[in-house]
Formats: structure tokens, C-alpha cells, sequence
């Protein structure tokens, strides 16, 4: 891989998950991730898209996220609760805890740094 990395999911292959099963709060959501960009040191690219569902989320790493599509609601515990769309971009840092609510599908591109 190049110093140049495509933000385009079309020919890779995406990984399926869910939130761990002690972390969900309602719905059934799906997780499918294309890991796009991985370097030493932790540092991750890509793109993940969840269908509805709500889950306990604690960040021990750096988040940046630019919402691409759906709508969902990120609620720090003791702290606001923001709901979240399309063209909206925003960094999540370690030790933020709370909960995350897909209410439309929601599909974001990402960097995070451990």
C-alpha cells in the first residue's frame, strides 16, 4: 500500500460485527466495517455502517468521525446527548462513556488512534 489510500469501499470486503452482547441496550444492531488504512502504532482508516440499535460505548482510544449518511445519538453519561447526520464531523476522545443510538442506518468514515 502507497503513501495515497482511497476512501472507496467497492473492492473490500467488509468485516460483520455487532455491539458485545453486555453493551447492547435495545434493537439488534449490525456492524459492517471496511478497514481501509492500518499502521503501526494503532492508528486505523475506514469506513462502518451499523443498522439500528442502541449500545453502551467507552472510547480508551482517539475518534475522528465524519458522518456520511443516517442519523444516530451520541449521549455522554453526565453530559449532553447529540444527534448526529450527514456532513457532520466530530472527534470522540479517550474516556468519553455513554451510549450510541442508531435510529437510520448510519455509516461514517473514521480515523482512530490508539
Amino acid at each position: 500500500m502507497g503513501n495515497f489510500v482511497d476512501v472507496d469501499t467497492e473492492n473490500v470486503e467488509p468485516e460483520h460485527g455487532a455491539p458485545a452482547e453486555d453493551r447492547l441496550i435495545s434493537g439488534e444492531p449490525r456492524f459492517r466495517t471496511w478497514n481501509l488504512d492500518e499502521e503501526q502504532g494503532g492508528l486505523y482508516a475506514g469506513v462502518w455502517e451499523s443498522t439500528p440499535g442502541k449500545w453502551r460505548i467507552e472510547y480508551d482510544e482517539w475518534e475522528f468521525c465524519h458522518i456520511l449518511s443516517g442519523v444516530s445519538v451520541i449521549e455522554e453519561d453526565r453530559g449532553e446527548t447529540r444527534t448526529v447526520s450527514a456532513g457532520d464531523a466530530f472527534v470522540l476522545k479517550p474516556g468519553f462513556r455513554g451510549t450510541w443510538e442508531v435510529l437510520e442506518t448510519t455509516r461514517k468514515e473514521y480515523v482512530i488512534r490508539h
